[in-house]
Order: C-alpha cells, then structure tokens, then sequence
C-alpha cells in the first residue's frame, strides 16, 4: 500500500470518520490546511495526494510527481489537468455525494422565501406578536407551493432530484434547454421559459455558455414577484443586476448559496444590507454530514480500484 497525505482536511468539516480510508492507504498525513506554496513540501515522497480547493500547478506537480491525486470534490479547476497528462499522473474525483444534501436545500430557500421564515422570525424577535392586537401576525405575503411552476436550468442528478422534491410539494416542472448543450424533446428554450414560471432552480455548470446566464434582461422577463434560487455556480447570475430587481421589487425573492467569488472577501453586491427577500448562505448546500461521510467512502473506493490498476471516477 502507497503513502497518502491530504492537504486540506478542515475544508471537509468537523464529525467524519477517516477510517475507511485509513484502511486502504499505508499512511495517512493530514493538513487541516495548505496554502499553494507549502503544497510541493507536503506532498513529497506521497505517491497518493488527496485534496479539496488547494491549487496544483505545473511547477508542483513537475518536484513532485505523484503518481494519484484523489479530488474530494467534484470540480477539478485546482488542478493543472494538463501538466498531469504530460506526466502520467490519474486524476481521480467524488461525484453525486451531495445530490439530497443539495436538492433539500434549494427546496428550503424556496420555502424559506415563499413563507417569508426569515421576516417572521426577525418580527417575533423585535416583539412584534407580543404588541399584535390580534392572535396572529400577517404582515408579509405567503405564497405555497403547491400549483406553482418550478423551472428547472440543468437536467442532471441535481436537477432531476430537486424536480422529484418540487413535484412532492404539487408543482409543477419545466426543465430549461441549457444554453451551449444538445436540443432535447420537452425542453425549453430559456427565454421562453422565462416568463412561464414562478419559481427558477439553477442547476448547471459554470462554463462560457452560461456565465451570466440571468442577467437584466432575463431577470425583466421573468414575470413580477418569481423567485430565484442557486444552488449551482456563482458567476451564472448577474450579482448587480439581481440585487437591482430585488430593491425594485420585481423579483419575489431570491435564495443563493454560492457566490461569484469565495470566500466573498472584497465584498458583494448581494451582501448590501437593503436587499429585500433575500437569503444567502456560504455555499453550505452540499454539506450534510452524510454527503461529507460519502466523499470519504468514494475517496477509499477510489483508492481501492486505482491500486487493483481499475481506477474510478477518472478525470484523467
């Protein structure tokens, strides 16, 4: 068995049971974190490198040559897939962990939003129900659910268990032809889409074809008071131009948990705090315990079948 060592380990959160791995490996080094200039230190005499965000590049990877790198992730942009090519390295990925962790999550900003959770909780909290002269407060609109159209951009595993929720709830489902992808039967164009439901779920990758794919004008045609949820990629919705329609008041609400950039150090236009009906939250979606449990089970599956010479989940 190979000596391993993980670069990154608080990246993946408090809780998890590293045994399985432990198993599969003859040493196991663990780094809560690694900047990208401690990475070529760490990494030599490690035949196997797993990591989550830190960045490999080139001159890495040429000083330390391992020979597998084990992504506990299932986005690869970190690594210079290139350089790994030229030098023989597999690269390895986790896919399909989170799909309930994240399905549930668009499911409660959609809740959230349409109950206005957040707007009660903060009138319960100033003692608004306390002064009511009635039993109950109803002072923001509550929308349900049920009947409503659920639009969905990205057809994947992701999309389709966040449909099947959406459908539990009694709604409705159009599924967006993605931009840049193949013509499919029953699929929507976007702009047609658009103005056709009442609640949109993001749900596709980041690439050249949908970087801001929801900008001004499709937010102007998405009819008064729809909500938008993303769940998927920051960098697919126009920050500014959301955070505009919100104060307007055309848009109903929106529920966003991922950020063109992340951490949102130098800020962000949907942190101003005059933002009505709005929900961010850290691009916490895909972190259930269990979604986190299964990335290390995929992580010693992935092991396991590189060292039987019939690697998995191969980016590389």
């Amino acid at each position: 068995m190979a000596k391993a060592v993980f670069l990154d380990l608080a990246s993946m959160g408090d809780g998890l049971d590293l045994g399985e791995v432990e198993q599969v490996v003859e040493t196991l080094v663990c780094h809560q974190r690694t900047t990208p200039e401690q990475a070529a230190a760490r990494m030599a005499g490690f035949p196997i490198v797993i990591v989550n965000k830190v960045h490999l590049d080139r001159n890495t990877l040429e000083s330390t040559r391992p020979t597998l790198i084990c992504v506990v992730a299932t986005g690869v942009n970190n690594i210079d897939l290139a350089a790994c090519r030229e030098l023989g390295i597999t690269v390895v990925n986790s896919r399909a962990y989170g799909t309930n962790s994240v399905a549930q999550h668009a499911i409660m900003l959609m809740l959230a939003l349409s109950t206005r959770l957040l707007d009660y909780h903060r009138a319960v909290q100033a003692g608004d129900w306390g002064r009511s002269q009635q039993f109950c407060l109803l002072d923001y609109p509550i929308r349900e659910l049920h009947g409503k159209t659920l639009g969905i951009v990205g057809y994947g595993t992701l999309g389709k268990r966040t449909a099947e929720l959406g459908k539990a709830f009694g709604m409705r489902v159009l599924v967006a032809q993605r931009p840049g992808g193949q013509p499919q039967q029953e699929r929507v164009p976007l702009a047609d889409l658009l103005p056709r439901v009442d609640v949109l779920s993001l749900h596709c990758p980041l690439t050249e074809h949908t970087r801001n794919l929801i900008g001004t004008e499709e937010l102007a045609r998405m009819r008064p008071g729809t909500l938008l949820i993303n769940t998927a990629r920051g960098g697919l919705v126009d920050e500014s131009a959301l955070a505009d329609s919100l104060r307007a008041g055309h848009l109903g609400g929106a529920g966003f948990d991922v950020l063109t950039e992340e951490p949102p150090r130098d800020g962000n236009p949907l942190l101003e705090p005059d933002i009505p009906n709005l929900i961010v939250t850290p691009h916490s979606a895909w972190g259930s315990r269990e979604a986190r449990q299964r990335i290390l089970q995929q992580l010693a599956e992935n092991i396991r079948a590189w060292r039987a010479g019939q690697p998995v989940r191969v980016v590389r």
